[in-house]
């Protein structure tokens, strides 16, 4: 490494507060909190539960197939319903509702409220998750087609793009955020698809509930030192964003 090369990244250490070139690890302050730099190759992969769960519990995805179970009630019982593309479910006496996005708990007492409404008195409901359809990837910021795309077999960063279009023709090449949930930790990794490109680390896999951001996307821009800063290292730059516990 020449004599200025050494200089920028020894600033940078200092400045930032960066595990680069031997420097210890310091929190970061940003405008939304502290942001700690790991000392990681790669991101770590979630857990089966981390790739169904939500924030608030389970979360009912389109697609996904529900056991509902109304007490006393045979023909209202062991009753396999899908939810179909939009989030929705139909039930005898209930009707037709949306419960995308919520838990089996939610639904067990929309279905509840809706029987009691139909003169059904005091049903006892319970929802189940039969079998769970193949959660996806979130792809915003500056790619042609922003969207959640299935994850089907081994998925990479690369081919995550790919499914979005591509990115943009303002898209930053090397300022792609993953963001990922594993255990009780919050993580992000900063990606130069350059250096993927040119050999320099690995095309990364990524897996279902990942965000992956790219360019000037809103939830990128606590990371613009940090992300100037991984122009000067060349392996991914993996960031603690919150401890859940």
């Amino acid at each position: 490494m020449s004599g200025g090369e050494s200089m920028k990244l020894t600033f940078a250490c200092v400045g930032l507060g960066l595990v680069l070139a031997g420097c210890s690890s310091s929190p970061l302050p940003t405008s939304s909190g502290s942001l700690q730099v790991v000392s990681a190759t790669e991101l770590p992969p979630p857990t089966i539960a981390d790739q169904y769960e939500s924030n608030q519990g389970f979360a009912i995805a389109p697609l996904d197939r529900l056991r509902i179970d109304v007490y006393g009630m045979e023909d209202l019982s062991q009753r396999v319903v899908q939810v179909d593309s939009s989030g929705r479910i139909s039930f005898p006496f209930a009707g037709t509702m949306d419960v995308g996005g919520k838990t089996p708990a939610e639904v067990s007492r929309m279905i509840t409220a809706a029987l009691r409404a139909n003169y059904i008195r005091d049903p006892q409901v319970t929802v189940n998750l039969e079998q769970a359809a193949p959660r996806g990837i979130t792809v915003y910021g500056e790619v042609r087609e922003p969207g959640v795309y299935p994850v089907t077999g081994r998925m990479t960063l690369m081919r995550a793009l790919a499914s979005a279009k591509g990115l943009g023709e303002f898209a930053a090449q090397d300022e792609v955020v993953v963001f990922r949930t594993v255990g009780e930790q919050r993580l992000a990794a900063i990606y130069s698809m350059n250096a993927i490109r040119a050999g320099a680390y690995p095309d990364p896999e990524v897996f279902a509930n990942d965000v992956v951001a790219v360019g000037d996307s809103p939830a990128r821009r606590a990371f613009r030192d940090l992300i100037n800063a991984a122009s000067l290292i060349t392996t991914p730059l993996i960031i603690l964003l919150q401890n859940r516990n």
